[in-house]
C-alpha cells in the first residue's frame, strides 16, 4: 500500500510540476505582445532581386517602449510595415499576443489593424474635415464601436492627453504638437496591444518632439503595452527601453 502510494504521490508531483511548466510559458507567452520570428523579406526575383530583411526577429513585452534607429534604406519602414500587418513578410511569422498572423486572409489583417495596432506616422495624417473628437470617433466606428461609446472614449482619451480645451476644433487650428497628440490619441482608440511609431518627432521642434516622445513612452508603461518607433533622432533614445539596431538587413540590439 504504502508503495502505491509513493507511487501515486511521485506521479502528483510530475504533474503539478508539468502543470506550472506549462503555466509559466503561457504566462511568458501573455507578457509578450510583439514577436517576430526568422523574417526575411526579398523584393524582385532572381539576378534583380534584392533582400531588405534577412532572418530578423523581435520580441517586444509589455510596457517595453523600443527604438529602431539605423541608416536610410536599412529596412526601417519594411521592418514597421510587416510588424504592422500592412505587408507581408517573404518568410517567418508575426505574432500580436497570442495569434500568428503572416498567413491570414486581408479580412482578418484589416480587422487585427483595427483593434489590436494603433499607428503614429511622421505627420499627424489628421482629416481636415473632422474635429479632434470626431477623427477618434470614426477609428472607434470603423471598429464596431457604437457613436455613443467611441464619443465617450474618444473624450477621455483627448482629456487625459491635455486636448479637452480643442475636441471641436479642427486641425489647421492645432499646433503641431497637439496634431501629434491627437494622433497618439487616435492610436489608443481601440486599446490596441500594440504602437507602431514612425519618426513621430520629424516634423517637430526639439521640445515639442520630445514632449511628445515623453507621452508616448508614459502611455506605454500606464496602459501596459507594446511599442516600437523608428527614429533618427538620438536626442530622444534615452526615454526608450531598447535600443534596436537595423543595418544590412540584420537586427543588433543595446539595452538603455
Amino acid at each position: 500500500m504504502n508503495r502505491a502510494t509513493d507511487h501515486l504521490n511521485k506521479q502528483t508531483d510530475k504533474s503539478k510540476n508539468s502543470a506550472a511548466k506549462i503555466a509559466g510559458a503561457r504566462g511568458a507567452a501573455a507578457n509578450t505582445k510583439l514577436l517576430l520570428q526568422n523574417i526575411s523579406k526579398v523584393y524582385g526575383d532572381g539576378d534583380t532581386s534584392v533582400k531588405v530583411l534577412d532572418q530578423i526577429s523581435l520580441e517586444v513585452k509589455a510596457g517595453e517602449f523600443v527604438a529602431l534607429v539605423g541608416p536610410s534604406g536599412a529596412g526601417k519602414s519594411t521592418f514597421l510595415s510587416i510588424a504592422g500587418a500592412l505587408l507581408s513578410p517573404t518568410s517567418g511569422q508575426i505574432w500580436i499576443g497570442d495569434q500568428e498572423i503572416s498567413q491570414l486572409p486581408e479580412k482578418k489583417l484589416n480587422q487585427i489593424r483595427l483593434d489590436k495596432i494603433g499607428f503614429v506616422f511622421q505627420s499627424a495624417n489628421l482629416i481636415p474635415y473632422l474635429t479632434v473628437i470626431d477623427q477618434l470617433i470614426l477609428i472607434g466606428e470603423l471598429a464596431g464601436k457604437s457613436r455613443k461609446e467611441s464619443h465617450a472614449k474618444a473624450e477621455k482619451l483627448l482629456r487625459e492627453l491635455g486636448l479637452g480645451h480643442r475636441l471641436k476644433h479642427y486641425p489647421d487650428s492645432l499646433s503641431g504638437g497637439e496634431r501629434q497628440r491627437v494622433s497618439i490619441a487616435r492610436a489608443w482608440m481601440n486599446d490596441p496591444e500594440i504602437i507602431l511609431a514612425d519618426e513621430p518627432t520629424a516634423s517637430l521642434d526639439s521640445e515639442r518632439g520630445r514632449a511628445v516622445v515623453e507621452m508616448l513612452a508614459d502611455e506605454v508603461k500606464q496602459r501596459g503595452k507594446a511599442a516600437v518607433m523608428v527614429t533618427h533622432d538620438h536626442r530622444m533614445l534615452d526615454l526608450c527601453d531598447r535600443i534596436v539596431y537595423i543595418e544590412d538587413g540584420k537586427l543588433s540590439e543595446r539595452e538603455q
